[in-house]
């Protein structure tokens, strides 16, 4: 496998955070009494495509909003449409000076369409939504061409041809705005190598659907494949529990950096996963509604391809002796990734 790097927390801070000084009208700092009459909303999606919304995202969201002054008002859709419209209805109700919505099945839409007809400034996190003000994220084409990179990394070891090579694909539910970016991302990589995928999946983040659906495209193949380009950690952990079974290793990718995922790419299981240090992107979240909070309008040098104001991220490749890197950045703990079964796989790669 070839060697990935990772640079410093700090230097992709200040290399990968596109977002420009603002420009302010108010020459002074509001008091402290002001700024916590003003709420920032936020809504996530659930707590099962990714450990990372609640174990990451919740706190250091709430934790920078609360830094400024702020009253931050967090809540969890729990992967489910109605309840995200609920939420989102009690917090208007309640009042909201700024709105950060992560989408869930095109539930965001709908919601910043009644944030901004009552004035209340909108940013999409980490998914895009139509109608948004800002959007915040990775830059998840760079995701996708890292994961790609990720398969030809894993084919070469193995020592086989791309161009020849069968791939699977198993992507991301096509409703979330991001999926179509990881897939191009990656498929824009593999496929300027030779690449042509065997089979493509129906995409989603459950990640027993995506177990079922690899395994049936698994069986289709007759097993003759020689890797599979997932979208995320969770799904590829079902994509290997199915090699596992038909006593197979292949090249998979992933992306989360979950423990799941770390220790999959420990064991050789997963080429590599695809890290997303969820600090910087709330970080970037929160300094750009913190500026809109303070009656600022910030300037972002990126765009979507609908115009729509992007401040980038740039996400991290981790293979198995940068998993080290991601324990001490502390989005990991040792003591969560080395169970028994990994006590060899860590000692090798001195995560400790």
């Amino acid at each position: 496998m070839k060697k990935t790097s990772i640079i410093s927390i700090a230097a992709v801070a200040a290399a990968s955070v596109m977002l420009l000084a603002g420009c302010s009208s108010a020459a002074t700092t509001p008091s402290t009494a002001a700024a916590a009459a003003k709420r920032a909303c936020v809504i996530l999606p659930d707590a099962t495509s990714s450990t990372r919304w609640e174990n990451g995202d919740r706190p250091a969201l709430t934790s920078g909003f609360e830094a400024a002054g702020f009253t931050a008002d967090v809540q969890n859709a729990q992967g489910d449409k109605n309840k995200y419209a609920t939420i989102a209805d009690q917090q208007l109700t309640k009042g909201c000076n700024v709105m950060i919505l992560v989408d869930y099945n095109g539930a965001g839409i709908a919601v910043a369409a009644k944030a901004k007809k009552q004035g209340i400034p909108v940013i999409a996190y980490d998914r895009p939504i139509s109608g948004a003000d800002y959007y915040v994220s990775f830059d998840n084409e760079k995701v996708g061409a890292l994961e790609g990179q990720s398969i030809l990394d894993g084919l070469k070891a193995a020592g086989k041809d791309a161009k020849t090579a069968k791939v699977v694909y198993v992507g991301g539910d096509p409703s979330d705005g991001n999926a179509a970016m990881f897939h191009d991302g990656a498929d824009k990589v593999m496929a300027a190598a030779g690449i042509v995928p065997v089979f493509s999946t129906p995409g989603t983040w459950d990640p027993p659907t995506a177990g079922t659906a690899f395994e049936q495209a698994y069986t289709a193949q007759a097993g003759n494949i020689d890797a599979v380009w997932v979208a995320n950690d969770s799904n590829a952990a079902s994509v290997i529990t199915v090699l596992d079974k038909n006593g197979k290793t292949l090249p998979v990718s992933g992306q989360d950096a979950s423990i799941g995922g770390l220790q999959n790419v420990l064991l050789g299981k997963q080429t590599a996963t695809v890290y997303k240090p969820f600090k910087l992107e709330a970080t970037a979240a929160t300094d750009l509604a913190i500026k809109l909070l303070n009656g600022e309008t910030p300037m972002v040098d990126m765009k979507l391809a609908d115009g729509t104001p992007y401040v980038a991220v740039t996400p991290i490749l981790v293979g198995p002796a940068d998993v080290v890197k991601v324990v001490t950045a502390g989005d990991a703990k040792a003591a969560d990734i080395c169970t028994a079964a990994l006590a060899a796989a860590c000692a090798k790669y001195a995560v400790k």
